[in-house]
């Protein structure tokens, strides 16, 4: 199948690349929305099933409907297999190396699943995405908020008429998922719904063993075992609404609630040794977590558009709700003390109730300015309200009542807002095209914190933290001869200490290592400025860059000196940390049955040191490369195989071992392509494991965990209705939607 890449220029000349998903025809957006923009104009006809990545004026946009591997997992499944993105054990995603990225679902911060990264990217289907865009350089027009943005689109099905579909999966070890998808669209509305459920279970295991080398005790060496068993039911369900009033006027109304349980049993092994690694003290715990919760979002969306071509007025409100619940036990059984028999058990109940509810106003408009330029301006409000409560009680051994534990007992409530308004402005002069924004906004964190002192008096603190700046943007873009296109970008952008990184109070889970935030913390200020070259062929497209970022306060979680056998891990400003590199992403289509993207991206961190912490200066240079081969064998059978690997790196007081896997998987059409069967592997040969070594001057800890939950999943899946099947339609909306996100 052949299909043929328009290259236009959209936004004064930025060149994103829009692709026709069938034969023989160019998608075309409509005369009135390219009309400034019409004088740049070529095709290049690409041998490819469709296309993988877009290049876009200030994003890269990844299609993943295609990814076989991803099929029956999550959206932190499917993000493995994003070029230049890494995701950790622990579900945390890096983009060249760098971790404080803002992840978005569909252009919103998400509260599915308590709101963090890691529980939104394991909440969400990855069948239920439809791409993913990379902005390493946002526009003023978004959030100065993170290093780089992660927004993840999720599928909206436009075709007209009745459409739907239905999907289960089967996998090992007893995870298995269901979706169904519907909608209604005629001239003036579109109905859709959906709906989806998880049961996943999740095994881990992992060690860590811990050097202490200023200890002030008997204790010299601690080795620690954490096996466990993690069972997680998802519920997901979106409806919306999108109607037409006129041809200037448009409404759009969803809503999406997500309900979520989760039981995780851990236990633990931990011997406390001498240096002549004799018993100091042996001990087993066990940890026990309950927990569920529950979140809702509304969003409104309001479009007027004006006589003039591309002359908008949009207005966005968006309103979402999450409450989650945990109750943990931590039953300690201490046998050996100094080799010497005992029985000492001591029991804790931890119980943590969390409320946030956030508020979202934003205003857009945009005009037109002569013949090729564009000003965009607009406001936007964010509020985001929390309310966390956590209860500690010890288990008395004699009556066997639980007495409160005044020393962990806290409630910590705050209130961050965000008040920004943004100009950006267009302008193309033949083949050269600028762009630049500037972003001012108001920051506001408020907390009132409640704990009780040692005589079980409260005590009650306030927190203030006001923060404001101005963050610019820059963008030149020159195109060349030969489908070749240069690209230069700048921006200032800010990352904001979490409400949970400023949270003073300790998270005592883990017996040998406490964690807490940072009342003091500083937000980051982040520097980032990069040159892409993109060069397109008949059956190929290659983008290679060079980047360099500096963030000066850098927020790190930093392991401090043992005290009592127990590590202390709090969040800190470093005085800065500089990213440089070079990535090169290419898609390439040598034969008519196989095509691949390979991505490899090479860079060099260095990290300021800082004395109070014992913490001193590295510098590394790190590198990681994929590779994702897709097979056409027949019109009915494709089948995909992924390389991954990532070198060892160096960052802060960690030292990363390298690491790699291998997935595979295949799909089957049948019924004239109203039913499909994939069948899939991921990390095939069970190698992606996270192992890393800490250094310190008061403490070495070598520290490995492997994660299983499916590594073999089987997905049926079938589709129904009629309705706007052409490629020629099908291309022509996905135009229209490049150009409405585009807009935002």
């Amino acid at each position: 199948m052949r299909a043929r890449l328009l290259i236009t220029a959209i936004s004064m000349g930025v060149l994103p690349v829009l692709f026709a998903q069938d034969t023989g025809k160019v998608a075309h957006a409509g005369d009135s929305a390219m009309a400034p923009f019409s004088k740049i104009l070529t095709e290049v006809t690409v041998s490819a099933r469709s296309p993988t990545i877009r290049n876009g004026p200030d994003k890269k946009v990844f299609a993943v409907n295609q990814s076989l591997v991803s099929l029956g997992g999550s959206a932190s499944d499917l993000l493995q297999n994003i070029p230049t993105l890494q995701v950790d054990a622990n579900g945390n995603v890096s983009l060249r190396g760098a971790t404080d990225l803002i992840v978005l679902v569909d252009g919103k911060r998400s509260l599915i699943g308590g709101g963090t990264v890691a529980q939104v990217l394991q909440s969400i289907p990855a069948s239920s995405i439809d791409r993913v865009e990379i902005i390493t350089n946002p526009s003023a027009k978004y959030d100065a908020s993170g290093q780089a943005i992660v927004n993840i689109i999720l599928k909206k099905n436009n075709a007209a008429g009745s459409n739907g579909s239905v999907s289960v999966t089967g996998g090992t070890r007893d995870n298995y998922n269901a979706a169904t998808a519907i909608s209604y669209r005629d001239n003036r509305i579109n109905l859709y719904g959906n709906y989806s459920y998880q049961h996943r279970n999740t095994y881990s295991n992992g060690f860590q063993d811990m050097t202490y080398l200023q200890s002030a005790d008997s204790v010299y060496y601690s080795d620690e075992t954490f096996p466990s068993v993690t069972i997680t039911d998802l519920h997901s369900a979106k409806a919306g609404l999108d109607y037409t009033f006129s041809a200037r006027d448009g409404l759009s109304v969803s809503g999406v609630y997500n309900a979520s349980s989760r039981v995780r049993n851990e236990w633990l092994t931990v011997n406390n040794l001498t240096a002549g690694n004799l018993p100091a003290q042996l001990s087993t715990r066990y940890n026990g977590t309950t927990g569920n919760g529950h979140s809702c979002e509304l969003t409104v969306d309001y479009t007027h558009t004006f006589r003039r071509p591309q002359k908008e007025l949009t207005f966005d409100l968006d309103y979402s709700h999450g409450l989650t619940g945990q109750s943990q036990l931590y039953d300690t059984y201490i046998y050996n003390i100094d080799g010497n028999a005992t029985d000492s058990t001591s029991v804790l109940k931890d119980i943590k109730v969390g409320r946030t509810s956030n508020y979202n106003v934003q205003l857009d408009y945009t005009t037109p300015v002569g013949k090729a330029g564009r000003l965009e301006a607009g406001y936007r409000s964010q509020i985001s309200v929390t309310d966390n409560q956590q209860w500690d009680y010890n288990l008395d051994q004699t009556s066997g009542e639980y007495d409160p534990d005044y020393s962990l007992i806290n409630f910590y409530k705050s209130t961050s807002q965000v008040h920004a308004a943004y100009i950006t402005f267009r302008r193309e002069i033949k083949t050269f095209a600028i762009q630049l924004g500037i972003r001012g906004e108001l920051g506001r964190f408020f907390a009132h914190l409640q704990s009780f002192d040692s005589s079980g008096q409260l005590v009650m603190q306030p927190v203030i933290v006001n923060t404001q700046g101005l963050y610019p943007n820059l963008v030149m873009t020159q195109r060349l001869a030969g489908g070749r296109q240069i690209q230069l970008s700048y921006s200032r952008r800010v990352l904001r200490p979490t409400p949970d990184e400023l949270n003073p109070f300790w998270d005592v889970s883990d017996p040998v290592n406490y964690d807490a935030g940072n009342l003091r913390l500083l937000p980051e200020s982040i520097y980032s400025g990069e040159l892409t070259y993109t060069y397109t062929w008949p059956t190929a497209t290659l983008t290679s860059g060079a980047y360099f970022t500096q963030v000066n306060d850098v927020i790190k979680h930093i392991q401090t000196t043992p005290v009592n056998d127990v590590t202390l891990t709090v969040a800190v400003n470093l005085p800065r940390a500089i990213n440089t590199g070079l990535e090169f992403i290419g898609n390439f289509h040598p034969v008519k049955i196989w095509d691949f993207a390979a991505n490899v991206n090479v860079y060099e961190r260095i990290n300021a040191g800082d004395s109070a912490y014992g913490i001193t200066a590295t510098r590394g240079v790190s590198w990681n490369a994929n590779l994702t081969n897709n097979f056409t064998v027949t019109r009915a059978l494709a089948m995909q195989v992924r390389f991954d690997y990532k070198a060892a790196d160096l960052i802060v007081q960690d030292r990363y071992r390298p690491t790699y896997g291998i997935d595979a998987g295949a799909k089957y059409d049948f019924w004239h392509k109203k039913a499909s069967l994939s069948l899939n592997g991921r990390d095939i040969f069970n190698t992606r494991r996270w192992r890393f070594l800490r250094v310190s001057d008061a403490l070495l800890l070598n520290f490995e965990r492997v994660t299983y939950s499916a590594r073999a999943s089987l997905t049926f899946t079938y589709r129904f209705g009629g309705g706007g099947s052409g490629g020629e339609r099908r291309a022509a909306r996905q135009v229209e939607e490049d150009m409405r996100i585009e807009n935002r």
